[in-house]
């Protein structure tokens, strides 16, 4: 009996690890398809992020190929092309002084809203973040006045700040926020690092505005703890600290919606502190603080000595009108070109405006050497040995940068020498990511520390979040099919000679792609996106078809109207809002008649200025004297639909 309960033992024993064996190869399958699920998701948030960039340099492309190809022929032309396209690098005094204009700005006895008076004191910002915890909004005449101290100070400093942990317990380096303040009341309360003060000094590197819907507050905070802690509180320029980028990645639009009357006097102070923003920050000598990356090029001394306030933005090069327009590009003042007082160069050299884009857009890449960023338009991807040769260049130990979304908030690479942090937690779609800050000891040891602002994504279960964000991420997708519908349509049938309606599934594949060049795993991806398919091939107009349903579901208009607008709008709005050269959200006949020479000149039109005239009543629909965005994009879709109609009745019925 022994015997046979040894036996039996053995054999349960035996079972039972072999259904343990089962398990554990089952679990691991399950957990290797959700990574694949997940790292699929996140190639297209990335690759739809990238290609609106490139479309953002594109349009800038298209309108400095106007502005080299268009002679003004008045000193009003002139100025408005300097107005609209061109960088005011300096803001005259007088404008400074109207921008700076606060204390005609009356607050009502009904404002419920935070004060403010200076100098501020630790309670007047911690006041602020309160205030903002209720949803309440700061008086444009505080903003103001916030903005003009704030840019008081910034002056002063050096383009590369340095800092050391002798005078604080730690120092706390904060990524991209973009926006979202939940990430930033987080990190100073719940998260438990604690508010700045004398011991716990924080860096924050760039991007604090634009994508999410508080921009504004995350800036006036940061200002404000600067302005109490100038010592311990530093802030580094980002790529989004641009004008220019805010015209499309919605931070203008904000300013404008929450500051209606004296929105435009902000934004232009605004534009004017982000170029006096530093552009790095320098840890006890050892660790540089940047906000995108390194080239092969960059020289410090360089950075350190230039001025910043020279760049306003980095999309175009800041190139003067007066000079021939078509040789902008490769523009350098003569050396001897200075001013006496100063002892500096009176224009930006390409070189210097060279550096600043660098260190701003830039990337870091796993093969070695370093080439041109064409994802993002700008900057350039830098290998481990580029890091390297600036390390040892300069005697540092590693770089923190941010810039790039990573789904665990940081990454390492380049042999731990390149630490990318990110702070806004579910950039992308709730659950998409998390945030990270990173922590720096006398010692110099990075200590992350990662987070979820969002409460709900506490709730979910690693499938159901994966399941959300993969959701979201293939309804972007699918509107990205549907604006290229008709480029698709002209692919596919570039794959069926025989005109059956049919392709196979793996050219329908190679066509996507070679429309839409987003880089993505489309093999993968397409029992998501295509679930009509039978024996391996497609009826692709049926295809066409029910993407077309998908958003037509939403918005009652013309098919191929819609797909037009959905390629478009971003564009539209951008060219909008820099038509509108004075953010007052509207388009004046005057700024509308100077836009229109510019695209009469490119299309070899002869147009009058009367006959400009009648255009922008035409496209007036209210009859106000101005043009806003709702009758700028009705007027397009209107001509688009009349092309349509057009073309459509040519073809046999």
């Amino acid at each position: 009996l022994g015997w046979l309960s040894s036996q039996t033992c053995f054999s349960i024993c035996v079972t039972a690890f072999k259904a343990a064996a089962l398990i554990q190869r089952w679990y691991r399958r399950y957990v290797a398809r959700l990574e694949m699920r997940r790292r699929c998701t996140w190639s297209i948030f990335q690759s739809i992020e990238y290609a609106g960039q490139q479309d953002q340099v594109k349009l800038h492309d298209f309108f400095s190929y106007l502005v080299d190809h268009f002679t003004p022929s008045s000193h009003n032309e002139r100025d408005f092309l300097n107005h609209m396209f061109t960088e005011e690098r300096f803001l005259k005094d007088s404008e400074m002084e109207k921008c700076s204009d606060y204390d005609s700005i009356e607050v009502p006895d009904n404002y419920v809203g935070p004060h403010l008076s200076f100098p501020l004191l630790p309670d007047h910002a911690t006041a602020l973040v309160e205030a903002f915890r209720l949803k309440q909004q700061l008086h444009a005449r505080y903003v103001l006045n916030l903005l003009h101290e704030t840019r008081k100070h910034l002056i002063q400093l050096p383009n590369i700040n340095r800092v050391s942990t002798c005078y604080s317990e730690e120092i706390t380096v904060c990524g991209d926020l973009h926006g979202q303040l939940d990430d930033l009341i987080f990190i100073f309360y719940k998260g438990k690092n604690g508010l700045p003060s004398p011991e716990r000094a924080y860096v924050f590197n760039g991007d604090f505005v634009d994508r999410g819907k508080d921009s504004m507050e995350i800036l006036m905070v940061l200002f404000a703890f600067m302005l109490v802690y100038p010592k311990e509180f530093h802030l580094n320029r980002g790529n989004h600290e641009d004008h220019m980028v805010n015209l499309r990645y919605g931070f203008t639009k904000e300013v404008m919606y929450k500051y209606k009357i004296h929105g435009k006097k902000i934004l232009k102070t605004l534009q004017d502190v982000f170029s006096w923003l530093p552009l790095a920050t320098l840890v006890d000598e050892k660790v540089l603080i940047l906000h995108g990356g390194v080239s092969d090029m960059t020289d410090l001394e360089l950075l350190a000595k230039l001025d910043r306030h020279k760049y306003s933005s980095t999309e175009v090069f800041p190139f003067p009108l007066s000079q021939p327009c078509n040789q902008h590009k490769s523009f350098t003042p003569p050396r001897d070109q200075v001013d006496r007082d100063a002892g500096e160069l009176l224009e930006p050299t390409q070189e210097e405006w060279k550096q600043v884009v660098d260190i701003l857009w830039s990337d870091p890449m796993a093969q070695e050497g370093c080439k041109a960023n064409t994802v993002r338009g700008g900057g350039c991807y830098f290998g481990p040995n580029v890091t390297e040769q600036l390390l040892q260049k300069y005697n540092l130990q590693f770089l923190i940068r941010s810039h790039e979304c990573k789904p665990e908030g940081y990454e390492f690479c380049h042999n731990r020498k390149v630490l990318t942090i990110f702070s806004a937690s579910n950039y992308y779609e709730v659950g998409s990511n998390r945030g990270a800050y990173v922590k720096l000891g006398p010692a110099l040891t990075p200590h992350i520390v990662q987070y979820q602002a969002n409460k709900t994504t506490h709730t979910l279960t690693t499938r159901q979040r994966i399941s959300r964000v993969e959701e979201s991420a293939l309804r972007a997708l699918r509107e990205k099919l549907f604006a290229h519908s008709s480029d698709l349509l002209g692919e596919f049938k570039k794959h069926d000679a025989d005109k059956t309606g049919l392709i196979t599934l793996s050219d329908w594949a190679t066509a996507v792609e070679s429309v839409l060049h987003l880089g993505l795993p489309w093999r993968m991806l397409r029992p998501q996106l295509v679930s009509s398919s039978t024996e391996n091939v497609l009826e692709y107009m049926s295809w066409l078809g029910d993407l077309a349903k998908g958003q037509l579901s939403r918005e009652n208009i013309q098919s191929s109207l819609l797909e037009t607008l959905y390629r478009n709008r971003s564009n539209l709005e951008t060219i909008f809002r820099i038509i509108d050269s004075d953010h007052s959200g509207f388009i004046s006949l005057d700024e509308f008649r100077q836009t229109w020479k510019l695209f009469s000149s490119h299309m070899n039109i002869d147009i009058t200025d009367d006959c400009i005239c009648d255009l922008a009543r035409s496209i007036d629909f209210n009859k106000d004297g101005h043009i806003d965005i709702n009758e700028f994009l009705e007027a397009f879709r209107l001509v688009e639909q009349s092309c349509s109609e057009s073309n459509t009745s040519d073809l046999p019925q």
